[in-house]
């Protein structure tokens, strides 16, 4: 037997379970600072977080039904994350601030498409969405995708067409399948999460590119897997969940992936045996948000008793 083998079996559901309870026993870490809107403030220690939180928590609440205990944390968590932002005030503020950033929009997009909207701010915002210097933004292609996404979450008219910013990706040029790194493997899992609105549309990826993700995608997870990169491997399994038909092949990590898993609830981002309690919340946080996003997809697809991940 593996290590593995000799574990408790579990299911998909309670593997998302303990990553929330996890998020939710660190909730405050996730709290918005007195610099949320200082010019010189660190956006990837404390909008970016939040943003993540409020993504994956609208992703759950969406997939699992109210009557699942992983909608009410969800639910609960989003609540939170709503609050912190002032009910929407504070981005009408940071618009003011920064009216050419792209950042406010796309974590307030996360909340508006759980329901939680504030119009001053989608009023100000599609003002400036209309000049020539938001429209002309240089960005990389794959961020694009993200910001076209959060202006359709937002009711606010899209500057521009997605099949050109598609075209430039990475994934959208459906590359040789071992010139696959980490680099753009985090832009493979973007790029299928902006198209199929963070797992909530089936029709948003081309048929080329669900070809092509089928084909190469088990592969891909497996190698992220042996190299004990639990956070790429949570979103490439994010992906598989976000597929109109997931490759059965990829959701075969999910053994591996729960293993991960430590007794806290929190996946580590990358490690072996020697992966700490839980508590180093940096180097855990994503992960273990990206564990129950891609926990929310695939059960999505798949029934709740069919999913056991550990014999």
């Amino acid at each position: 037997m593996t290590a593995v083998d000799v574990r408790e079996s579990r299911s998909v559901e309670e593997v998302a379970g303990a990553a929330l309870a996890w998020v939710r026993a660190h909730r405050e870490a996730f709290a918005l600072g007195e610099d949320a809107l200082a010019v010189d403030g660190r956006v990837n220690a404390s909008w970016k977080p939040l943003g993540e939180l409020a993504q994956v928590c609208a992703t759950v609440t969406r997939t699992a039904p109210p009557s699942n205990p992983l909608h009410a944390s969800a639910h609960d968590l989003l609540s939170f994350a709503w609050e912190q932002t002032g009910h929407g005030e504070l981005f009408l503020r940071l618009q003011r601030l920064e009216p050419f950033a792209t950042y406010p929009l796309e974590v307030y997009a996360a909340l508006a498409s759980a329901g939680l909207r504030y119009e001053p701010y989608e009023a100000a915002t599609a003002v400036v969405a209309r000049t020539r210097g938001w429209q002309c933004t240089e960005q990389e292609p794959t961020r694009r995708l993200g910001v076209l996404n959060a202006e359709s979450r937002s009711g606010i008219r899209e500057h521009g067409r997605w099949s050109p910013a598609l075209e430039r990706t990475w994934l959208g040029g459906l590359p040789e399948p071992w010139t696959f790194e980490r680099a753009t493997g985090y832009a493979v899992t973007h790029v299928v999460f902006h198209l199929t609105d963070w797992g909530r549309a089936d029709g948003g990826l081309p048929p080329d590119l669900e070809s092509y993700l089928t084909d190469w995608l088990p592969a891909w997870l497996d190698t992220c897997v042996e190299a004990r990169m639990w956070d790429l491997s949570c979103e490439l399994l994010a992906v598989a969940g976000s597929m109109p038909h997931p490759p059965a092949a990829a959701l075969e990590a999910w053994p591996r992936v729960a293993a991960a898993q430590l007794p806290t609830g929190a996946v580590p981002e990358q490690g072996g045996e020697d992966r700490g309690d839980g508590d180093d919340f940096a180097g855990c946080y994503h992960s273990t948000l990206m564990a129950a996003f891609a926990a929310a997809s695939t059960l999505r697809h798949t029934g709740r008793d069919q999913l056991e991940v550990l014999r």
